[in-house]
C-alpha cells in the first residue's frame, strides 16, 4: 500500500481557523507543529495507517510532506532511487513528446525506488494510462495546495482548494495539505533499461 495514501481511520481534525495578527489564518489554540519552517499552517490529520480501508485518490498530508521533504519513496517509506544522474519520479504524463515540456515541473508527487516504480507502472490503473520516468538533479519545495480562506466576520471562511507558491503572500491564507515541489534539471529515462541495468 503507498506509504502517501491516506487510510479511511485516518481523519482531518477539527480546529477552528482564525484570523491572525498581520493577516493571513491560524488555528485558535495553535501549536508549534502546525506551521513548517516557511510559517506554512498544515491541516491536522490523524495519524493511523493501516487502519480501515485504503483511500486511493486521497493523500495523507504529513506523510505526503515527510516524502516530499526527505526525498523517500511515496511507496514503500524508504530512500528513493539515486544515482549520478539525479533522483528517480515517476510521473503520470505522456514522456513521448519531452521537447514540449517545460524547463522544470511542478508536482505533488513525491520521488520512488526503482522497485516500487517498476511495480507501480503494471499496477496503478492512472500510470496504465501513460507515464513518464525522470532522473532529477535539482528540486526543491515551491507551493503547498491546500484550502484557501477569505477574510470575513467573525471568523475567515473556506473559499476553493488552490496551488499556491511559497512566495506568494496568499500562502498566509492557506490550510495547506500537500507540498509541490519544482523539479529542475531533469532527464527523462527509461524505466524498464533501468531496472534492466540495475538486475
Amino acid at each position: 500500500m503507498p506509504y502517501i495514501t491516506r487510510w479511511s481511520e485516518e481523519r482531518s481534525l477539527d480546529a477552528l481557523v482564525v484570523p491572525r495578527h498581520g493577516g493571513g489564518i491560524g488555528y485558535a489554540d495553535e501549536q508549534v507543529h502546525d506551521r513548517d519552517g516557511n510559517g506554512i499552517l498544515w491541516g491536522r490529520v490523524s495519524h493511523r495507517p493501516g487502519k480501515g480501508r485504503p483511500e486511493f485518490g486521497k493523500v495523507h498530508g504529513p506523510r505526503q510532506r515527510r516524502a516530499m521533504r526527505r526525498a523517500l519513496c511515496q511507496i514503500c517509506a524508504g530512500p528513493a532511487d539515486r544515482n549520478r544522474q539525479g533522483v528517480l519520479w515517476l510521473l503520470g504524463e505522456d514522456g513521448n513528446d519531452p521537447e514540449t515540456w517545460p524547463t522544470d515541473v511542478l508536482t505533488c508527487h513525491p520521488p520512488v525506488c526503482l522497485p516500487c516504480a517498476t511495480k507501480s507502472v503494471g499496477a496503478c490503473p492512472h500510470l496504465r494510462e501513460g507515464y513518464v520516468a525522470l532522473r532529477v538533479r535539482r528540486f526543491a519545495p515551491a507551493g503547498v495546495r491546500g484550502v484557501l480562506y477569505r477574510p470575513a466576520l467573525p471568523l475567515p471562511v473556506m473559499s476553493e482548494a488552490v496551488g499556491v507558491a511559497l512566495d506568494d503572500p496568499m500562502v498566509r491564507w492557506v490550510r495547506a495539505g500537500q507540498l509541490i515541489v519544482r523539479l529542475a534539471a531533469f532527464s527523462v529515462v527509461d524505466l524498464a533499461e533501468a531496472a534492466a541495468q540495475r538486475g
